[in-house]
Formats: C-alpha cells, sequence, structure tokens
C-alpha cells in the first residue's frame, strides 16, 4: 500500500507556468525552490510569502507539477487547501491567493486573517 501526501497548497496552470518561465531565466539559482508560506504584518494581521529560497530544516518539500515548493510545517494550518494563481490581464497582474481559510482579506489580496 502506497501513502500519498497530499500538497497543502496548489498552483493553477497558468501559475504553473509563470514559475517555470521565473526558473527558466538567465541567471536563476538552481539551488533555490519555488517557497509558499506566511508572516505576520499585513493591513489584515498575516501576509503571504512567495518567492525562491534556499532549503531551511524546518522546511518540507512538495513536488507541485514538477515544481519543488518549499513550505514550513508550521504554515499548513494556515494554507491548508490554497490555490495560487497568476493572473496576466489588464486590470490584474501577477501572483493571486485563493485561501479558504481566511477570514477576512484586504483589498490588495496579499494579507489575510484567521
Amino acid at each position: 500500500m502506497e501513502t500519498v501526501i497530499s500538497t497543502p497548497v496548489s498552483l493553477t496552470p497558468t501559475a504553473v507556468a509563470e514559475v517555470k518561465r521565473l526558473m527558466n531565466e538567465p541567471g536563476f539559482n538552481t539551488e533555490e525552490y519555488l517557497r509558499v508560506g506566511v508572516k505576520g504584518g499585513g493591513c489584515s494581521g498575516m501576509s503571504y510569502v512567495l518567492g525562491f529560497d534556499k532549503k531551511e530544516a524546518d522546511d518540507e518539500i512538495y513536488d507541485i507539477e514538477g515544481i519543488s515548493v518549499l513550505l514550513k510545517k508550521t504554515h499548513g494550518i494556515y494554507l491548508f487547501g490554497m490555490q495560487v494563481d497568476y493572473q496576466s490581464g489588464l486590470n490584474a497582474r501577477g501572483f493571486v491567493f485563493n485561501n479558504p481559510n481566511a477570514s477576512t482579506t484586504c483589498g490588495c489580496g496579499s494579507s489575510f486573517g484567521v
């Protein structure tokens, strides 16, 4: 019997394409992984973290569509079920966080409350 561990977060196809595009840029540090997390601050209490980073001792690594994603184990309660999207329209451009755990969000969409 095989145990399958589901990833706490998911990436939409457009987010996957944008992350892979960034990873294929000249000079990309191949020792870094995509980090998804949270930190205190922001207008609603907590802010999202999304960027490339080196693995730390308390990180878990998940494979999402061929992308190695780092998450702190303690962030899972805030991020479980969250979907990261990438929008490239005229009115909105960039990564968007759709978090079912957020009780409040701010207008910019980059911070939330629980």
